[in-house]
């Protein structure tokens, strides 16, 4: 054969491959708002960048009629790209071949550039869209995902991993995301779920539709799953870019940090006014975070689930961090179990990833009642307070409002290493709120009183003694555990100044295998 023939023999295979299961395949996966696997890695890399890698693998099958049905690729495409021309590696499953499904070979595909990936330093993404493991392979394709699993938890905290949900992800399949740092789902395209809702019914005899027990909406919102929710596959990839640019590549570097042109030291009069004098009125916390960001920029993680505390990336003075929140507009900001749960991993993946926390703490306490009790607050309150004090980036703490309880001790007060605590004029920080305070300070003499209108004046007169002394951070500036008192407009600058003084900052726990978190 001349080297011609050779080089279009190429150019024809490759033409092949990249149809996929074909052009009738690929229509069907439009006609449902989806894109191809091909598609999707163009817009999620920078234009002409992808490199492929095993372009021409495929299935070893003989069984089951498969040896008359061979695919170029297998059903994933792998290879390495650039985002913002920083090297990424990614896998993108392709519905269009065998519906997605995972074989020995599209696993080992997957393997071969997890471990590149850990080699160089490179964050990992996955496009999932796949019905699951492929049956006529057995338990070679389940050995498959565990092979991948491994990886996954090797990868853990080292470099970055994002699993975009752009279809069906059931099954052994939904681990590999869950043990992933952050999974995007699509809205009414993608869904996870363990068991399908005919095992459902047959099992439990509960009906429910697929959308029901595991789709976009209910994982974004009930069981915190998904970390992100996007209109569409093109929201969905355009997301991990934007994610990403908060990212270091690896746990050995610092997180990109660029240019700002808005100056440091600008008055926000508006936050001066911006706490209600009502103790007991909420506001919106994302609020103060849009007016003291560059760019009033806040990417939010986890917007709809367990709103009562908000978490996310923002950046100031071009360095990004990772913003808790309390936040008073639900449920007064009261931390409960799932609030708990998704700010402990949110500290814990910027601790693992170099990225400076901003803690901004109005805080009555934690939720209390049998309900959480019997859910276990105590342990999903304590990961929270592990997290916080086995974090060693820079910490800055910002206490704007109340600050009650063991929930001042659980959002990175002084004593679990905060490094600079600082607390507006309208702070409270002390064991409870001026009612429940006098009510177990005075009850005895409150009830020795007769008279229902003294009574009601002296408990009047109590709490606004108690309040007098602990409804402001002067009692804990006093004692060292706020580094000072900040004007609320210039909130902005005292965080910059704070992350600066910090940047070089080093600080290492005990030597040990790992910590025993409680899980």
């Amino acid at each position: 054969m001349a080297n011609q023939d050779k080089i279009n023999e190429l150019i024809e295979k490759r033409a092949k491959a990249k149809l996929g299961g074909g052009e009738k395949r690929i229509d069907s996966q439009h006609s449902k708002g989806k894109l191809t696997a091909r598609e999707r890695i163009d817009i999620l890399l920078d234009e002409d960048s992808f490199e492929e890698f095993d372009m021409f693998v495929t299935h070893r099958t003989h069984s089951f009629g498969l040896e008359k049905q061979i695919y170029l690729s297998d059903g994933v495409v792998t290879g390495h790209g650039t985002i913002d021309g920083r090297i990424v590696y990614v896998f993108s499953q392709d519905f269009t071949v065998f519906g997605g499904s995972l074989s020995e070979t599209y696993a080992l595909k997957i393997c071969k550039i997890m471990d590149m990936a850990m080699k160089v330093g490179a964050p990992i993404i996955g496009l999932n869209d796949s019905g699951g493991a492929r049956i006529q392979e057995g338990v070679r394709s389940l050995a498959g995902y565990a092979e991948i699993f491994q990886r996954n938890i090797m990868a853990s905290g080292v470099i970055p991993q994002i699993s975009s949900i752009l279809g069906p992800c059931a099954g052994g399949a939904v681990y590999s995301p869950a043990l992933t740092d952050f999974t995007i789902m699509t809205d009414k395209t993608s869904y996870m779920f363990v068991t399908g809702p005919k095992v459902v019914q047959t099992v439990t005899g509960e009906v429910v539709t697929t959308e029901q027990l595991g789709g976009a909406s209910i994982h974004s919102t009930k069981s915190g799953v998904s970390h992100f929710l996007a209109e569409n596959d093109e929201e969905n990839l355009l997301l991990v870019r934007k994610l990403l640019s908060y990212l270091p590549s690896n746990n050995l570097e610092d997180p990109p940090v660029i240019k700002c042109t808005e100056p440091i030291d600008r008055f926000d009069d508006e936050l001066n006014e911006i706490i209600p004098e009502n103790p007991n009125l909420p506001y919106d916390i994302v609020d103060i975070i849009t007016i003291i960001a560059d760019r009033s920029e806040f990417t939010e993680v986890h917007r709809n689930y367990a709103r009562n505390i908000v978490v996310g990336f923002a950046r100031f003075n071009g360095r990004p961090v990772g913003i808790v929140a309390n936040q008073p507009k639900y449920y007064a900001g009261v931390l409960d179990i799932e609030a708990s749960r998704k700010a402990a991993r949110f500290v814990r993946f910027c601790d693992s990833f170099n990225v400076p926390i901003v803690t901004l703490v109005d805080v009555p306490g934690f939720l209390p009642g049998t309900g959480q009790e019997y859910g276990g607050i105590i342990l999903h309150g304590a990961k929270l307070l592990f997290a916080y004090g086995e974090a060693t980036v820079p910490k800055v703490t910002i206490t704007l409002r109340k600050s009650y309880g063991g929930a001042h001790d659980v959002m990175s007060c002084k004593q679990l290493r905060g490094d600079v605590n600082y607390a507006w004029p309208s702070a409270e920080i002390a064991v409870m709120g001026a009612k429940g305070a006098v009510e177990v300070l005075e009850g005895r003499n409150i009830r020795n009183i007769e008279n229902v209108d003294e009574q009601q004046k002296f408990i009047v007169k109590k709490e606004g003694e108690y309040s007098k002394k602990f409804a402001n951070p002067y009692e804990a500036a006093k004692y060292g555990f706020i580094d000072d008192v900040i004007e609320p407009r210039n909130t902005r600058f005292r965080i910059i100044r704070a992350l600066e003084l910090l940047a070089n900052k080093k600080e290492v726990n005990p030597p040990k295998k790992h910590s025993n978190i409680p899980l």
